[in-house]
């Protein structure tokens, strides 16, 4: 067994920490932003395949205590690099820190780069080459008040890039944090959902995925542990082949989608169809505020609204809200609507109690799922 810490949006621990359990993962610990979890190679591996929830799974291979930069240096100088990759692969060092005492992210990194060449050039005479962009092999290392500890991402690309997306709007949600709202608001496959304002799609592709049992690491992406020399095909091979079993045909599922703007529209079924999902999702172009309900059994509705970065914005935003409120009021009775937004003068504009609202993050912004459980007349 081996020691992993897998990563994700906080506020969706929970979510990842029942993924990881069902996949057979032992000795689960939630803290803030991931969850460590013991696991053998092959539950590494379920878990970059079948985690909707993660951003990274990574394989702790040091720990160790620190005064001083220097120290950080021998506890990488003393791990065995050449057992887990080659010389001719490129790396590249990531540094993370919570109340760490050191002053500068940047001299840690080199000081870790320049302690895994050496290593090298130790065992091997060689050394391997620094890509800042595309590495065959990301290490990471996170350093707290008193101890540094060394990872090697086995995920390569973050989870959430499915490999799915390829046009995008402007400030998209993440695939991660999209299947997480959708397990926080109670969707399965068979109940009718409904995206307002779809962007370029993420709601409604991590939807389809699910309606078709399509697992979200299974669409050709590649992985880090493909990279490192304990890699086994063999093993990854049958997950693999069993997840590509288990996919459902493509029929429609009663998820529906819709947004003012035609380029969205236009975006979103780019995206479902180079997926292979277009025939899952109902599209059309539609304002919000007009657009009825898709279908006349009540549903679940999930929206990501705009936020409103400047003095303007959240004055369109003001006069948007109560508007919005009247309109599901009266074209969605019997509906629970969901709005993920950072402005907390939503649900008081909108003059609605929220029957729940969930801290989430959508990537450093701190935000609230709200709940609106739809009524004819009035909701307070």
């Amino acid at each position: 067994m081996e020691n992993f810490f897998a990563t994700c949006p906080r506020g969706l621990e929970a979510l990842l920490e029942e993924e990881l359990s069902a996949i057979g993962s032992k000795n689960l610990e939630k803290v803030p932003g991931g969850i460590h979890f013991d696991a053998d190679w092959r539950g590494c591996y379920a878990a970059n395949l079948h985690s909707r929830i993660a951003t990274r799974i990574l394989w702790r291979v040091a720990r160790g205590p620190y005064a001083a930069e220097d120290d950080i240096y021998r506890l990488a100088r003393e791990t065995p690099w050449n057992r887990l990759f080659d010389p001719e692969q490129t790396i590249r060092v990531g540094v993370s820190a919570v109340k760490s005492p050191l002053k500068s992210l940047e001299f840690i990194t080199l000081r870790i780069k320049d302690a895994v060449c050496d290593r090298f050039r130790e065992d091997t005479g060689r050394r391997p080459s620094v890509d800042t962009r595309d590495a065959d092999i990301r290490l990471r290392a996170f350093v707290d008040a008193g101890h540094c500890t060394l990872y090697v991402d086995t995920s390569g690309a973050p989870l959430h890039q499915r490999g799915l997306r390829r046009k995008t709007v402007d400030a998209p949600i993440k695939e991660n944090l999209a299947a997480g709202i959708l397990r926080l608001v109670g969707w399965r496959p068979g109940i009718p959902l409904y995206d307002p304002m779809c962007g370029s799609g993420t709601f409604l592709l991590e939807a389809a995925q699910i309606a078709v049992g399509l697992a979200p690491g299974a669409s050709g992406r590649g992985f880090g542990f493909q990279c490192l020399k304990n890699f086994q095909p063999e093993t990854w091979k049958v997950l693999l082949d069993s997840a590509q079993k288990q996919v459902k045909p493509v029929d429609f599922a009663q998820i529906y989608g819709s947004d003012i703007s035609p380029s969205a529209v236009r975006s979103t079924l780019a995206n479902l169809d180079r997926a292979g999902l277009l025939p899952v999702v109902s599209l059309k172009s539609a304002d919000i505020l007009e657009a009825g309900a898709p279908v006349e059994t009540p549903g679940i509705l999930v929206a990501n609204p705009p936020y409103g970065d400047r003095l303007s914005d959240l004055e369109e935003l003001s006069a948007l809200y109560p508007r919005l409120a009247g309109a599901f009021k009266r074209r969605f009775a019997g509906w629970d609507c969901w709005l993920l937004t950072s402005d907390r003068r939503m649900p008081k504009l909108m003059r609605l109690v929220p029957g729940r609202k969930i801290p989430l993050f959508n990537g450093g912004i701190e935000c609230r799922l709200y709940k609106f459980r739809m009524v004819a007349g009035s909701n307070r």
